[in-house]
């Protein structure tokens, strides 16, 4: 039989075997963790776009049209090229416009006609008006020569008949000086109202066109929501300018929108490759490299204390399958 002494010393010893294996246990379990760590693969989710995007705002038609009603729109999804027709916007108002403007266009120019002759009599007038003073001043004149050898009381009258038709020319061709002034001045307030319709009229004729709303670039039709019915605008919608109508993603050059954690944001940089695998087709790998990193930390979403830092990884080959709005996987490659 074992004394106490004895069976004191095996649970010593046992003890410090359980804590020597536990120990080992957790320093296995650190180094291992310290590998898998040091070799850890960033990937994160994502979502495809278009790199070159085309949206339609529609513009204000000159001062008057704020507000035009859809009377054709392409089907949502369809596939168009550049110069292909997408929007189509009622020009009824703006053929009216033009109608009336046509109309008093003719008034005007009536009215231009009109005070053109009546100015060309009244200058008539006054011409003849500055003759007749003209001559009258010169009878004066003469009879005021004539006047030397007569009384004085003769002469003072013909000094002072000269000089009332002295006044009198001057006034009258201040008179005309003035007159003249004037209807040139109304003749031009004329003109600039005919030029001002005429270009109205112009400027209305070139808006028509630009109601055939065509896309610069091809790609996808996307129609966009009317923020008024809260679903997709269609025909017989009125639309205020400033308001999008819809997008044209172009489909050839894709990127992805995707993110990185705040404490892997050291870990990658610009032009790094980037390994890109659809949820739809996972076992393919699409090459692509990181064109941006973002310089503002931001929340994840709403929901989430988890920060990072938005990334734009750039596809380098173009591919049929790729469609924007897709979720993608991203997986940072060790540079």
């Amino acid at each position: 039989m074992m004394n106490k002494y004895t069976l004191s010393k095996i649970c010593s010893l046992l003890i410090v075997l359980i804590l020597f294996s536990s120990c080992e246990n957790d320093l296995i379990k650190d180094i291992l963790s310290g590998e898998k760590e040091k070799g850890k693969t960033i990937i994160e989710t994502g979502e495809l776009a278009a790199v070159n995007s085309k949206s339609f705002i529609l513009t204000r038609y000159g001062q008057r049209w704020y507000q035009m009603k859809i009377i054709g729109i392409l089907e949502h999804g369809s596939i168009v090229n550049e110069g292909d027709s997408i929007i189509q916007l009622d020009p009824t108002d703006i053929k009216k416009f033009i109608v009336d403007r046509e109309s008093d266009m003719e008034t005007q120019l009536a009215t231009l006609e009109k005070m053109r002759v009546n100015q060309e009599s009244k200058n008539s007038e006054y011409d003849s008006k500055i003759k007749n003073e003209l001559a009258t001043f010169e009878l004066k004149k003469i009879e005021l020569e004539a006047s030397r050898f007569e009384s004085e009381r003769f002469r003072k009258i013909k000094e002072l008949q000269f000089e009332q038709a002295k006044i009198t020319l001057e006034k009258e061709k201040k008179k005309l000086e003035l007159n003249k002034i004037i209807d040139a001045n109304d003749f031009k307030i004329q003109e600039i109202r005919v030029r001002q319709i005429e270009d109205e009229i112009e400027n209305s004729y070139n808006i028509l066109p630009e109601l055939t709303i065509r896309t610069p670039i091809s790609g996808v039709f996307q129609i966009a929501n009317n923020w008024a019915t809260g679903g997709m605008i269609k025909v017989g919608d009125q639309i205020y300018t400033g308001n999008n109508l819809a997008n044209v993603p172009e489909l050839k050059y894709m990127k992805v929108n995707t993110f990185i954690n705040e404490n892997d944001f050291l870990k990658i940089k610009v032009g790094q490759k980037v390994a890109i695998r659809l949820d739809a087709m996972p076992k393919i790998v699409f090459d692509g490299e990181i064109a941006y990193i973002g310089k503002l930390c931001r929340r994840k979403d709403n929901k989430s204390r988890e920060k990072v830092f938005d990334v734009e990884v750039k596809i380098n080959k173009p591919d049929e399958r790729l469609k924007p709005g897709m979720t993608v996987s991203c997986e940072f490659l060790e540079s």
